[in-house]
C-alpha cells in the first residue's frame, strides 16, 4: 500500500512537471544530509502527571476569610493562597503585648526592692529570710516577663501561619475550601503539583528496555496543544502492568504553562540497535497526500523524493532511504511552493 501510494503522488507530480518547467525560477535555502548511528524510535502514548505533590493544609484552626488561587492556577513558591481571619488573635496579641509592659514594671519595682534589702542584709539591717523573698520575687518577675514573651512568639506564630502560602512553584490541583469555611487544624485545604516535577508515564513492552538508559533524551509532543518539547528517560516503574507486563517510563519534561494530570503526551522511544540513519531537518519534509517527501536540487532544478521516517530527533528525523547520501542538498526554504522539475537558484545554505 505504501508502494502504491508513492506510485500515485508521483503520477500526479509528473503532470505538474510541464506546468513547472514554465514557471520561472524559485529561490530557495538548502541543507546538507549528514548521516549518522541513531536508534529508530517508536511512538507511545503516555499520560502526564506531577511526579511531587503535596496535600496543604492549615496549622491552625479559623475562619476562611481569603482566598488567593483557584483549581488550575499557577502558583510560586510562598505565594499566600489562603488567609484565615485573625481579628480575635490580633486582640489577643495587643494583650500580649501590655501583659509584657506590666511585667517589665513589676521587674523594674523588684529589682530596686532587691537591691535596696540587698544592701540593707550585708549591713545585717534585714533578716535573711526578707533578702531571700526579694531574690524569689525578683526572679519571679523576671521568670513571668520570659513566659510572657513566649505567649507573645506563640500568638505571632498563630498569626503567621493563618496565612497559607505555596511551598513550592507548582499548579493548583485541587481546592477543599471556600471562603466562610471553618478550617480546623491538619485539614487539607488545596493540593498542589510541582512545576518542577512534570512526567510523563510511558507503557512500553519489556523487551524494549535493553535500547534505552536513564538520562537520555527524547522527544515529547504534548497532544492538547500540538507541542514538542525534550523530555529526559529518568527510570521506570519498579512493577509492570501483571495483564500485558508492560514497563511504565518516567519521562521527565520541562515545567508549562497549562498542563493537566492525566492529559496525553505522545513520546518518541528507541526500538532497536543504532544504525547508520539519514539525518533531515524537519523543515524539509512536505506532504503529498499523506506520504512525506523532501526536495532535493538536481542540475538545477527540484526533484522530488519520498522519505521513509523511522526516527524523531527533535527539529529532525532520520531515514533510512538507500537513495540518501552524506552531504546530499534537501531544500527547507521555499519547498512549501516547489514543483517537480521546477528550476531553482540556490539562495543559501544552513
Amino acid at each position: 500500500m505504501r508502494t502504491l501510494k508513492i506510485l500515485l503522488v508521483l503520477i500526479v507530480a509528473g503532470v505538474q512537471v510541464v506546468h513547472a518547467q514554465e514557471m520561472p525560477p524559485a529561490k530557495v535555502v538548502v541543507s546538507k544530509i549528514v548521516q549518522k548511528q541513531v536508534s529508530e524510535n517508536q511512538s507511545f502514548i503516555g499520560t502526564l502527571y506531577y511526579d511531587r505533590t503535596s496535600q496543604v493544609s492549615s496549622e491552625v484552626s479559623g475562619l476562611v476569610e481569603v482566598i488567593s488561587v483557584q483549581e488550575g492556577a499557577t502558583v510560586t513558591k510562598d505565594a499566600p493562597m489562603i488567609r484565615l481571619n485573625t481579628d480575635l488573635l490580633e486582640k489577643e496579641i495587643d494583650l500580649g503585648l501590655v501583659t509584657i509592659e506590666q511585667a517589665a514594671l513589676r521587674i523594674t519595682n523588684a529589682e530596686k526592692n532587691f537591691k535596696r534589702l540587698e544592701s540593707l542584709f550585708k549591713q545585717e539591717g534585714v533578716s535573711e529570710k526578707v533578702y531571700e523573698d526579694a531574690l524569689y520575687l525578683y526572679q519571679d518577675s523576671l521568670r513571668e516577663k520570659q513566659k510572657e514573651e513566649l505567649e507573645l512568639d506563640k500568638l505571632l506564630i498563630k498569626q503567621e501561619k493563618s496565612v497559607i502560602k505555596a511551598p513550592y512553584d507548582g499548579v493548583v490541583l485541587e481546592k477543599n475550601v471556600d471562603s466562610g469555611d471553618w478550617v480546623q487544624q491538619g485539614r487539607t485545604l488545596v493540593r498542589i503539583g510541582s512545576a518542577a516535577d512534570l512526567y510523563v508515564r510511558v507503557p512500553v513492552a519489556e523487551n524494549l528496555l535493553t535500547y534505552f538508559k536513564a538520562g537520555e533524551k527524547v522527544t515529547v509532543r504534548i497532544s492538547a496543544y500540538d507541542k514538542e518539547v525534550v523530555g529526559i528517560i529518568e527510570d521506570y516503574d519498579p512493577v509492570a502492568d501483571a495483564q500485558t507486563k508492560n514497563v511504565f517510563l518516567k519521562v521527565k519534561i520541562p515545567a508549562q504553562q497549562k498542563v493537566a494530570e492525566n492529559m496525553s503526551a505522545t513520546v518518541y522511544v528507541p526500538v532497536s540497535e543504532k544504525k547508520q540513519l539519514s539525518i533531515i531537518p524537519r523543515d524539509a519534509l512536505v506532504k503529498f497526500q499523506g506520504q512525506d517527501f523532501v526536495y532535493t536540487v538536481k542540475e538545477g532544478k527540484a526533484a522530488i523524493l519520498p522519505v521513509n521516517i523511522v526516527t524523531y530527533l527533535g527539529d529532525k528525523i532520520g531515514a533510512d532511504n538507500p537513495y540518501f547520501t552524506e552531504g546530499m542538498v534537501v531544500v527547507i526554504e521555499g519547498n512549501e511552493r516547489l514543483r517537480p522539475d521546477q528550476p531553482v537558484v540556490v539562495a543559501g545554505e544552513q
